[in-house]
């Protein structure tokens, strides 16, 4: 199954508490767990997230399908400190797939372009994202995405991670 074109063949919905069961399961899969860690520490975060007004929690859905999840934050609502190059306002974002045979088919790619899109359209002036700096899977997708890497920094908890910042489209860089 290959990713089409349009960025309109992804539905975009709202996570809700019937989505817990779905998000869990994904979790679990070896892929995501790699990336996003202990399943039950993540699903109680994810759980604890839904009633967080600074947190905006989305499952994406191919061909009626529900295969991703993504979330967009901005980091202010939660007293992190501005990354260098980020222009305040941005939103951050934290993708997974987490269907094992939606991965390398484009789908990443497409999906956070027409999410960063949307957020752009929404008046922010910029989206990040900081995957593992290990991450390779995810960094390709997420420049096929539009996002240019910033290089390397470490998250408020100490972490590694590749800073990518996507603008709007003609905005030159800072």
């Amino acid at each position: 199954m290959s990713a089409p074109a349009e960025p309109e063949a992804y539905h975009v919905r709202p996570m809700t508490r019937a989505d817990l069961p779905l998000a869990r399961r994904w979790l679990e899969t070896p892929e995501v767990r790699r990336w996003w860690g202990d399943p039950d520490e993540q699903a109680a975060l994810l759980e604890a997230d839904l009633s967080e007004p600074g947190m905006r929690m989305w499952i994406v859905s191919w061909g009626g399908r529900p295969f991703a999840y993504v979330q967009d934050y901005d980091p202010a609502f939660w007293g992190l400190p501005p990354f260098a190059g980020v222009p305040p306002g941005s939103r951050g974002m934290d993708p997974f797939i987490g269907e094992p045979d939606m991965l390398g088919r484009g789908h990443g790619a497409a999906f956070l372009r027409a999410h960063a899109d949307r957020l752009l359209a929404q008046g922010a002036p910029a989206v990040f994202i900081d995957p593992d700096p290990r991450n390779e899977r995810a960094i390709r997708a997420y420049g096929k995405a539009g996002f240019e890497a910033l290089g390397e920094r470490l998250d408020p908890a100490g972490d590694r991670i590749l800073l990518m910042l996507r603008r709007p489209p003609g905005e030159d860089r800072p």
